[in-house]
């Protein structure tokens, strides 16, 4: 499907060696047809403010959890506490994560599992969201993967005040999620019954990834040693428009 209003963001993508391979739960080999050949792409990111554009999101979450057992959720529901992001190129949606704003009424997803652990941050006046239902599709550059998480923390620090990102992950990626964002053990290992899967439970602190974004953020060509996916992030200097861009479409 093929949308013809303004993106959050677009960016081109000439090349891409260090695809990300299967960032959902789980490990397998795809099926040869759910892979993207990356030459010359142009990457749009777009809030989910729709019903087609939610059921696309939903799409592509239900065929990468689906497909290896794991339960999956109908769809992504319409909620005020809660934003759909997802990346699309050449009317293809190859990538989309749901942001859950913490609030009294109802909480977030991880409080099924992990309550008590998220009830301690909140009695220190700590303000939580969750990154969840992320889906990237097989092949498919680790930009728009950078790009989700950017945006993700403008919405949530920069306009919305928020100071933490706790996340529930498969035990298999832990090393990557503090390795790659900085995150931190926080709640151990549970079984996450949304799933039927393990989880771990960890936490960032977004004042911490604020001044990654600032040290690294645009300069994938220049990082050097740098190993994280901050360099892989918009420059600090594109936070402006895509904060407007964002306040417009929902704050």
């Amino acid at each position: 499907m093929m949308f013809t209003d303004e993106p959050i963001i677009s960016f081109d993508i000439t090349s891409d060696t260090a695809a990300l391979s299967d960032m959902v739960v789980g490990e397998g080999k795809l099926d040869p047809a759910m892979e993207h050949e990356i030459d010359l792409q142009r990457f749009h990111i777009r809030m989910a403010d729709s019903r087609g554009r939610r059921e696309s999101a939903s799409l592509l979450i239900r065929k990468m959890y689906g497909w290896r057992g794991y339960a999956v959720d109908p769809g992504i529901q319409h909620a005020m506490n809660k934003i759909t992001l997802f990346a699309e190129t050449a009317g293809t949606t190859v990538g989309t994560m749901t942001l859950c704003l913490d609030n009294d009424e109802t909480g977030l997803p991880a409080d099924e599992n992990f309550r008590d652990k998220l009830d301690l941050l909140r009695a220190q006046g700590r303000r939580l969201c969750e990154p969840s239902r992320l889906a990237i599709d097989k092949g498919v550059s680790k930009r728009v993967f950078a790009a989700l998480i950017h945006i993700s923390y403008i919405y949530a620090h920069n306009i919305h005040g928020y100071t933490d990102y706790v996340i529930e992950v498969n035990p298999r990626h832990v090393v990557f999620y503090k390795r790659m964002l900085g995150f931190r053990d926080f709640g151990g290992e549970r079984e996450c019954t949304r799933v039927g899967a393990p989880a771990v439970l960890l936490r960032l602190d977004l004042a911490y990834m604020g001044e990654r974004i600032r040290q690294y953020g645009g300069m994938m060509e220049q990082h050097g040693g740098e190993r994280s996916f901050y360099p892989f992030f918009f420059p600090i200097s594109d936070e402006a428009g895509i904060t407007c861009r964002l306040v417009q479409g929902r704050n």
